[in-house]
């Protein structure tokens, strides 16, 4: 059922001083997004020179991903609690700072030690952004536009997944990986200045603390949506970490030949440009049809992923459901975050704390378990197990939507 109510109304220090959107603030907030995803993969793009330069192996050199989801994990339900009084615009400028000297120190570091210790930095930052996001954009915007808003923030992680990541690869086949930081860590440092100058004063909301957070997952429906985030968001990492294998196993034409790297490339990028339509498509309506999204949504995650099991050798099957997939994942965010800012306007920070760290806790066990299934049972072990949590994710979160 479609729903068309407005969201209610949230503290008068959360609503919109003017009626007009303010654009250059809602850019910013995506470009902080870009900076934030691109700086937090760039580790994947660059493996190989990052290992050898740092005398480690591969393997080794990956824990800077690792530890930057481990640390989000931890920082998104209480940096509220940490700083409760600082303003919320002052606290995005501070860890827009944070993440530019990470990616400095990064450029700087002598050792992987160094290097994992300077990325606890860019995780903080990366989580602190995201949970404060929903408040910062309900100022922004207003309520009655939130799902608007929290388009532009994941806009700017769609347009890492397809030009912020690629581009930190050709960028280092011009110019050493330290350099390609250091470049991240000025870019950054800009956006800083960028969110002191454009965003609104975003007074903090009182009474931050963990009796604040048992209380909001105690709110009817809310434990049981955010259930359904983690299942949802784990069978899409369990599946989507290993694309590179199912798209391997695509053959065309009349002697069944194997997709060459060009063509993987571009399956590849599909999913990111899917991510940017759905993102558009999703933000444009998510304020009016809410109801309806959120039931068909986690729906169209799932889909996918068993398409690519049903008809793994496929190329046009598996090239729709690539699309697909992005699209429905970019929505995905969408829709969470206007659903949690339409039942706690007056918990945001709250709230999106305990999403962010929902996703986080998603993203390490999806690695750990998929890990763990391709390695015994090959990668439809992984599409598998992804699909059927993702089935379970979206029956938890249709649940409590009827709550």
């Amino acid at each position: 059922m479609t729903n068309t109510a407005s969201l209610p109304t949230v503290d008068e220090r959360l609503s919109p001083p003017r009626e007009r959107l303010r654009y250059g603030a809602l850019v910013t907030m995506m470009v902080m997004s870009f900076v934030l995803v691109t700086a937090e993969f760039l580790p994947n793009g660059v493996l190989t020179e990052f290992a050898r330069d740092l005398g480690v192996t591969a393997g080794q050199a990956g824990q800077a991903v690792t530890v930057t989801a481990l640390v989000g994990f931890l920082v998104a339900p209480t940096i509220g609690l940490l700083v409760p009084r600082l303003d919320r615009r002052d606290l995005l400028v501070w860890l827009a700072v944070a993440a530019a000297v990470s990616n400095l120190l990064v450029a700087l570091a002598p050792s992987l030690g160094i290097v994992l210790a300077s990325r606890v930095l860019l995780g903080a930052a990366l989580s602190g952004f995201w949970s404060m996001s929903l408040t910062v954009a309900s100022r922004i915007a207003g309520p009655e536009r939130l799902g608007r808003a929290v388009m532009f923030t994941t806009a700017g992680t769609s347009l890492a997944t397809v030009l912020g990541v690629p581009l930190g690869v050709l960028l280092s086949t011009f110019a050493d990986w330290r350099a390609v930081f250091a470049g991240a860590a000025v870019v950054t440092a800009a956006v800083a200045v960028a969110l002191r100058v454009l965003l609104p004063k975003v007074p903090a909301q009182s009474a931050a603390s963990l009796a604040i957070l048992g209380s909001t997952l105690r709110r009817p429906g809310i434990a049981l949506g955010l259930a359904g985030h983690v299942l949802t968001v784990l069978g899409h990492f369990t599946a989507y970490t290993y694309i590179r294998l199912a798209l391997e196993r695509i053959t065309e034409g009349p002697q069944r030949t194997p997709l060459d790297e060009g063509a993987i490339v571009l399956l590849l990028a599909l999913f990111g440009v899917g991510g940017l339509v759905g993102n558009v498509v999703t933000g444009v309506i998510v304020d009016r049809h809410l109801g309806l999204l959120s039931a068909a949504v986690p729906v169209l995650v799932g889909a996918p992923i068993v398409a690519v099991i049903l008809w793994p050798t496929s190329l046009s099957v598996v090239g729709v459901a690539v699309v697909v997939w992005g699209v429905a994942f970019s929505a995905w965010l969408i829709v969470l975050n206007a659903w949690i800012g339409r039942r706690l306007p007056d918990r945001l920070e709250a709230g999106g704390g305990l999403v962010v760290a929902g996703f986080q806790l998603a993203i390490m066990l999806a690695a750990g378990i998929g890990g763990v299934l391709v390695d015994a049972a090959g990668v439809d072990a992984a599409y598998i197990t992804g699909a059927v949590a993702v089935a379970l994710g979206a029956l938890l979160f249709g649940l409590a939507g009827r709550r």
